[in-house]
């Protein structure tokens, strides 16, 4: 269940996503599939194209009455810019002669190398579909898939940590330096939802206004800015992936999918690289049980996953987002056709996207845990899930 599959360029009339399998009576509101795409479009440091486009989703199958039939839900998401661009970008007709073809490649980029492997003459071929406003289906297939953990009480988080070189605390600092804080899932909802009403995502209010002040000096250099983010996830039961092959280890999956959203060049969970450099005796998480809370763990360096499996602790990831390759004071670049020295290609584009690729993150993540939790307890309906999950539970809490 929750494969899925995108299709749709950058400026063309639309972005597809199709779920192939959905357990039936999963109850969907197209609304907070909406609030998730509305979500992704936010953040200081943005381009124009967000001035253009208010995505909103149709389901076009699989859903009836606000519920899933267990039919393939296949959604789309109209690009209104799609208007400015039909002769360049049309399906149906042969090349205009006013059409110019695309040449200078963009360092960084999928420009070039797409060129060479697909024998394009014009990189408009490729960076249509390379370009990060295929994000957009994702978020819809993420929509779902939280809509699903929801109902296992699995809530996906995050928050910016780092724009450029300026850095702020992460979760596990947050934590250490207030517990009492973050003691009950409601404060927890508290904090990560007041961040959708800040500039950056970034919960540290006076590092954000350096944050900005950081990406408007870039900006007026011609550069584009990169960072950060952290995904939170809570309420995950201990056993989703699993130890005994390494592509059903839960990590693995998750740095697949993660390590496919563009721009992202780094994944690290728990302790990460830092706990690389930490001894053994500090860099494990000490086993304790109690009747109330059976088996636990006094810290999280391994950031919830142990051997490949969820182990009831929070899940931590972080990713790092390098900066946007377009950019306003273009690098060096060789044209594809006479080879001659020139300029990189400059398209409209953002200037930072890391509090938008933070949303992404959590769709992402959504989508493999959605996946993870229906492959664990099974069933072609959520009654049927649902009663697999209890019972799972009652053996946890009998052991």
């Amino acid at each position: 269940m929750f494969e899925y599959l995108t299709a749709g360029e950058s400026h063309g009339p639309r972005l597809t996503a199709i779920i192939k399998n959905l357990p039936a009576g999963l109850k969907l509101e197209v609304e907070k599939i909406n609030e998730q795409l509305f979500r992704r479009q936010q953040g200081y440091g943005r381009g124009g194209r967000m001035k253009i486009e208010s995505d909103q989703v149709i389901i076009n199958s699989g859903l009836r009455h606000k519920e899933t039939l267990g039919t393939p839900l296949s959604m789309t998401i109209e690009n209104k810019d799609w208007q400015n661009w039909v002769e360049v970008m049309a399906p149906d007709q042969e090349r205009g002669e006013e059409v110019e073809a695309l040449t200078n490649p963009r360092p960084g980029h999928a420009d070039l190398a797409g060129a060479l492997k697909y024998n394009h003459r014009d990189l408009r071929n490729v960076l249509e579909r390379a370009s990060a406003r295929e994000t957009a289906a994702r978020t819809a297939v993420g929509a779902v898939a939280r809509q699903f953990l929801a109902e296992f009480e699995i809530d996906v988080y995050s928050h910016v940590v780092q724009i450029g070189n300026l850095k702020s605390e992460s979760w596990t600092d947050l934590k250490a330096k207030d517990p009492a804080r973050f003691e009950n899932k409601e404060a927890v909802k508290e904090y990560f939802s007041k961040l959708d009403e800040t500039a950056l995502r970034c919960g540290d209010s006076s590092k954000t206004e350096a944050m900005k002040n950081l990406i408007d000096s870039w900006r007026a250099n011609g550069d584009s800015v990169g960072g950060v983010f952290e995904i939170v996830v809570t309420g995950l039961p201990v056993g989703l992936g699993s130890h005994v092959h390494w592509d059903l280890k839960l990590e693995s999956k998750l740095a697949a999918q993660l390590m496919g959203i563009q721009a992202i060049k780094g994944v690290e969970i728990g302790a990460g690289f830092k706990g690389a450099g930490l001894p053994g005796s500090k860099a494990h998480d000490e086993i304790y049980y109690n009747l109330d809370r059976g088996f636990h763990r006094s810290s999280n360096q391994a950031g919830g996953i142990e051997g490949g499996m969820t182990n009831g602790e929070e899940l931590i990831i972080r990713l790092a987002m390098k900066p946007i390759p377009t950019l306003a004071q273009a690098l060096h670049s060789a044209d594809l056709i006479s080879k001659k020295e020139t300029t990189a290609a400059k398209e409209r584009s953002d200037v930072c996207a890391v509090p938008a690729a933070s949303i992404v993150g959590e769709a992402v993540t959504a989508s493999v845990l959605a996946r993870s939790t229906a492959q664990k307890f099974g069933g072609d309906s959520m009654t049927e899930i649902k009663r697999n999950y209890d019972g799972y539970l009652e053996q946890l809490r009998k052991f």
